[in-house]
């Protein structure tokens, strides 16, 4: 039997890919793919009279695969089935390193899946607090909650905005440049930054359209997203290069670094560096580049 080590609150998840819960065969080589975190669908790929036996094949697929460092995470079924507290019961017993809550729409939503796993972690001789959460924000209600939502656990480390169902309930379809979710995306990312904790971009259904996913996911980068979801292992380098720190970043980072550890002493709170007006703000996101970039791999320096 396999036991994964402690999940981590704060990690790099550029991408998060699914997979159905239902079949192993997907399920034990999901890790080759170097995806950060795998997402396990208890929910929408399974049909109704399926449910359990794609719990049974989760339990024994995690109880059994060694993952090493990728995250694995499990969708659970809605809040209003009858399905997603032995959803709960079988992740927390089998380890998972998450579970993600479908259609969150409240605080309580959250906290009503956190009793559920303090209960099943007491249950099954688990850590207490070592299963973590995130929630997946698919409807205007859920939207309009998100700073709620982001802040009603310490186990939760991130929400995602899912498109298809929040696109039916705005009445809209894709558009190119996607500006019917503009201000959906953009609450999001405000509500994770003030919270404090992670947020990721909905997944690219058209795997024809890799022109629009690239578009799509250079957006979810320039509007603050942490990462991206995945149906695809082909989309998981792109989204790798996008959210991870350019050259030019980190070198930029670290002169402002350098340039930091220089005036320290000299009393001046803003200069420039490069021609650019820069003070105490800038320093603390060059040291969230090459955190960043170190985590990743891509860098070797001293923060």
């Amino acid at each position: 039997m396999i036991n994964r080590p402690t999940p981590k609150k704060v990690r790099i998840r550029r991408s998060m890919m699914f997979m159905n819960a239902q079949k192993p065969n997907l399920l034990k080589d999901a890790y080759i793919y170097g995806v950060d975190s795998i997402i396990m669908d208890l929910e929408d790929a399974v049909a109704e009279n399926q449910k359990d036996s794609a719990r049974f094949s989760l339990f024994n697929t995690l109880k059994n695969i060694d993952y090493g460092d990728t995250e694995v995470i499990v969708r659970i079924n809605g809040l209003d089935t009858p399905h997603w507290q032995e959803d709960v019961r079988v992740c927390v017993a089998a380890g998972v390193d998450g579970i993600r809550i479908a259609k969150c729409e409240s605080a309580d939503d959250v906290r009503t899946v956190e009793k559920a796993v303090a209960a099943a972690e007491a249950e099954f001789g688990v850590e207490s607090g070592r299963t973590l959460l995130m929630a997946a924000l698919e409807s205007p209600i859920g939207i309009m909650h998100a700073y709620e939502i982001c802040t009603a656990s310490t186990r939760l480390f991130g929400v995602a905005i899912s498109a298809g169902d929040l696109r039916k309930s705005l009445h809209v379809k894709s558009e190119p440049g996607g500006v019917e979710m503009f201000t959906a995306r953009s609450q999001v990312v405000m509500a994770a930054r003030a919270a404090g904790v992670q947020c990721f971009d909905t997944m690219w259904p058209n795997l024809d359209d890799e022109a629009g996913f690239e578009a799509e996911t250079i957006q979810a980068r320039q509007l603050g997203f942490d990462g991206k979801s995945l149906i695809n292992p082909r989309q998981i380098a792109f989204v790798h290069q996008t959210f991870a720190p350019t050259k030019a970043e980190i070198a930029y980072a670290e002169k402002l670094i350098r340039s930091f550890n220089a005036q320290q002493d000299s009393g001046i709170g803003v200069y420039t560096v490069d021609g650019k007006l820069v003070d105490v703000p800038f320093f603390d996101d060059a040291r969230r580049v090459l955190a960043q970039a170190k985590a990743i791999g891509i860098y070797h320096g001293e923060l």
